[in-house]
């Protein structure tokens, strides 16, 4: 009963997400675009920190190796590969990138694997300013829409409506990121369920117990990075095709601290709790730029110095969400609804008042038969 009642309530919630491009206007569906992307790749850093134990500040350098790759991969000057391909190919260039770092993440952990990825940072931030005739520079690029089947993921086919709602760049792609999202989610889950991620569970615990147990502890830890990269060229594909065009400055030290953010929150080694991370540090910046004149002690963009702009206030709150969740909530937000969940199951009975009652002792019963 309870895998029917799980079903159906799988059932109901794919119905509920495919149902707002026909309500919701193009900034909603941005919204929900972003926060698409910025959940795959918070799942991929959440398999390296949060069940690794692996730490990573780099996480924004194989973002941009995924968006730039697919840009130029797919457009021109490049190879000009279908579009479909340059995806493919720019989520195994990013894998590739981690496996040229995994060597270092398999023998360094800590803080010193986290100063380690932060120069990926820098060095990749550097490359996209400096490498003109592939990132375009300062300006960066345009992203070649997707293409799959004939069927453009873009505002190119103004003819197409379904049931009288016209579908635009933003409705095309809000269903390629229920399905790239869907991937990540069932990908993950399985790989945490099964044996490799039982042995990083036992690798983040404890090194020693993991390799006496036959744990790889050098190969596991490449193999996580290399994964975890993966996920992020594949967020930094969606976040490109949402964003429509790529710049260096957006591939910054402030979107790794943002993802580090998103898994704290959501609560660490957990695939849900990466999404609501996610959902939350995403979302929250763009909800208060819209309603910045609505909102007390937030300056609506442009406004004069001094004033606290809305991406400043957003950071400014969901570092208060950090300071919480490490405080009263260590397990993040995840943790929290499973004890909230708990807390409204009905209790058990007391034992006395379960079944038929109990038949006496043997002594009871001598001691009844004793005239």
């Amino acid at each position: 009963m309870s895998d029917l009642r799980k079903r159906g309530g799988l059932l109901l919630l794919a119905v509920l997400l495919c149902a707002p491009p026909f309500y919701l206007d193009a900034f909603w569906l941005r919204v929900g675009l972003f926060a698409m992307a910025a959940a795959i790749g918070a799942v991929g850093l959440n398999l390296l920190s949060g069940t690794a134990g692996q730490l990573s500040l780099g996480h924004a350098f194989f973002l941009a190796v995924g968006a730039y790759g697919y840009v130029w991969l797919a457009g021109e000057p490049g190879p000009g590969l279908p579009p479909a391909l340059a995806l493919v190919l720019a989520v195994l260039l990013a894998g590739a990138a981690g496996g040229l770092f995994s060597p270092v993440a398999g023998r360094v952990r800590g803080v010193y694997l986290g100063v380690a990825t932060l120069a990926l940072v820098f060095l990749g931030h550097h490359v996209l300013l400096t490498a003109d005739s592939v990132t375009g520079g300062f300006n960066g690029r345009s992203v070649p829409p997707l293409e799959a089947g004939g069927f453009a993921f873009a505002a190119g086919d103004p003819g197409l409506t379904v049931l009288g709602v016209p579908f635009g760049a933003e409705e095309r792609l809000w269903y390629l990121g229920l399905a790239l999202s869907a991937l990540t989610w069932f990908t993950a889950r399985g790989l945490l369920r099964a044996r490799p991620g039982r042995a990083l569970t036992a690798l983040r615990d404890s090194e020693t117990a993991a390799s006496v147990m036959g744990v790889h502890v050098a190969r596991y830890r490449s193999a996580a990075f290399v994964v975890s990269s993966m996920y992020a060229g594949l967020a930094g594909v969606l976040l490109a095709l949402s964003f429509r065009r790529v710049v260096p400055d957006y591939f910054g030290l402030a979107l790794s601290v943002d993802y580090l953010a998103m898994i704290v929150i959501g609560g660490l080694g957990s695939v849900a709790g990466a999404v609501a991370g996610a959902v939350f540090v995403t979302a929250l910046p763009l909800l208060m730029t819209r309603y910045a004149d609505q909102l007390p002690l937030v300056a609506a963009p442009g406004s004069a110095e001094g004033a606290v702009g809305p991406t400043e206030a957003a950071r400014y709150l969901y570092g208060a969400a950090i300071v919480l969740v490490l405080l009263y909530a260590p397990d993040g937000l995840h943790g929290l609804a499973r004890r909230v969940r708990a807390r409204r199951r009905p209790a058990p009975p007391p034992p006395d008042a379960a079944g038929p009652p109990r038949p006496p002792a043997p002594a009871a019963r001598a001691k009844e038969r004793t005239p």
